[in-house]
């Protein structure tokens, strides 16, 4: 197996919404729920996106993870590597995006490596180093205040030059709208000044495009889906691989019951939710008593077991940001989180006990600890449900053939619960 490209992605949902892109871009393209086996065979794939649960864990563990992903990538002969991070640049000081792209830069001794979260399609973009979500810059808008990893800095310039050894740099619009050959220039410039990583502008798919081919000629880069986008269309434009159609195998009916799980306390993901009330039995938890006292995954699994032969049911445990701050407030961030999150786990491992084939679930982290949880191995990539939110079909579990949507918390539209169980058959 000779890789076209390798990716590794923080969290499960991002890996879930660039191998979409990818997919779309028409690279035959797999996800893997960590760092795959040895002798995982994959004939005929053009992409491989490694998902890893690193966005929030400690910078070191968070480093150690990436550079084994990059290892078995560079082993299946990928050229250049995407390291893919979040659109809103989820990130603290402290890590990880930095400390892990400065690893992966000396592992593979690029000079200076492109940064980039623009994605036009999703509304962020990225203009003179500033992140921008939709008209208003990310400090302004709703996605500042993610539970984990608020962002208060909408200068990514900034943000990155915070927790990385090397200096950060810019390459702004004006260049990029002169094409890949004065990105290059810029970039060689840049490089020489001893500046390892530079944010680079993009505001339309056309700029993605020209970074594309830029990033391709080098050997690590890093962003959203928006710069996977441009390299999968560089690597199609230039011959490195044919073009292929989404296989209708990752689709393919499965039947059983069907769940969903929301996590996330995105305004998107709350909207979401009280749409899907009008349709299906919905059970808000309260998120004091999930972390404060035992008991709350099993009262709402008795809850749903009754409720799943009647169709489609819905559980969250999503709140106002208010809510989460007051719930952090009193048992610490950290300890708050992981609390919510292993409740999610032990709801999604007694819904698929108790015969559920199709899970939908809402939220980065709560998405990576029910994937963990349920010990995927992998994902083929099907049909795409919203923006960044495909179909994907389990391999190699237990419990038999099952579908899953993994949705970043401000992904999808009003009715995305709706829409997924209408491609999940």
């Amino acid at each position: 197996m000779t890789l076209a490209l390798g990716c590794i992605a923080d969290d499960y949902t991002g890996a879930s919404d660039l191998a979409n892109t990818l997919t779309r871009a028409g690279l035959r393209t797999v996800q893997t729920i960590g760092v795959p086996a040895d002798d995982l065979a994959l004939p005929g794939v053009d992409a491989v996106v490694v998902s890893l649960k690193s966005r929030s864990i400690e910078p070191g563990l968070a480093v150690s993870r990436s550079r084994a992903a990059e290892a078995w990538l560079r082993g299946r002969g990928a050229g250049h590597v995407l390291f893919k991070i979040c659109s809103t640049f989820d990130s603290t000081d402290a890590g990880n995006i930095g400390p892990v792209m400065d690893a992966l830069r000396a592992d593979c001794g690029e000079g200076a490596v492109l940064v980039t979260p623009a994605f036009p399609e999703t509304g962020r973009t990225v203009y003179q180093g500033n992140l921008f979500v939709g008209a208003v810059p990310l400090n302004e808008s709703p996605l500042k205040d993610h539970p984990l990893n608020p962002m208060r800095d909408s200068n990514l310039v900034r943000v990155l030059a915070r927790q990385s050894r090397t200096q950060i740099g810019l390459v702004d619009l004006a260049t990029v709208t002169r094409g890949a050959d004065a990105v290059r220039a810029r970039l060689a410039e840049l490089a020489g000044k001893g500046i390892g990583a530079a944010i680079i502008d993009a505001v339309f798919d056309r700029d993605l495009e020209t970074i594309g081919l830029v990033a391709a000629g080098h050997r690590l880069s890093v962003g959203a889906s928006g710069i996977g986008l441009g390299l999968a269309r560089a690597l199609v434009s230039t011959g490195k691989v044919r073009s292929a159609a989404v296989s209708n195998e990752a689709g393919a009916a499965v039947g059983g019951s069907v769940a969903c799980l929301a996590g996330s306390c995105s305004q998107a993901t709350l909207q979401q939710i009280a749409n899907a009330e009008r349709v299906m039995p919905v059970l808000h938890l309260d998120p004091e008593q999930i972390v404060a006292a035992a008991g709350e995954a099993q009262r709402a699994l008795a809850w749903a077991r009754p409720r799943l032969a009647d169709g489609p049911v819905l559980i969250a445990s999503s709140a106002t940001p208010e809510a989460v701050a007051a719930v952090q407030a009193r048992h610490g961030r950290d300890a708050a989180g992981h609390a919510i999150e292993q409740a999610m786990a032990d709801l999604a491992e007694g819904l698929v006990q108790a015969g559920v084939r199709r899970l939908i679930v809402a939220g980065g982290e709560t998405s990576g600890a029910v994937v963990d949880r349920l010990k995927i191995p992998g994902f083929l990539v099907g049909v795409e449900i919203a923006a960044g939110v495909p179909v994907l079909r389990a391999v190699g579990v237990e419990a038999g053939e099952m579908l899953l949507a993994l949705k970043s918390g401000n992904f999808g539209g009003a009715e995305f619960f709706t829409d997924a169980l209408r491609l999940m058959r």
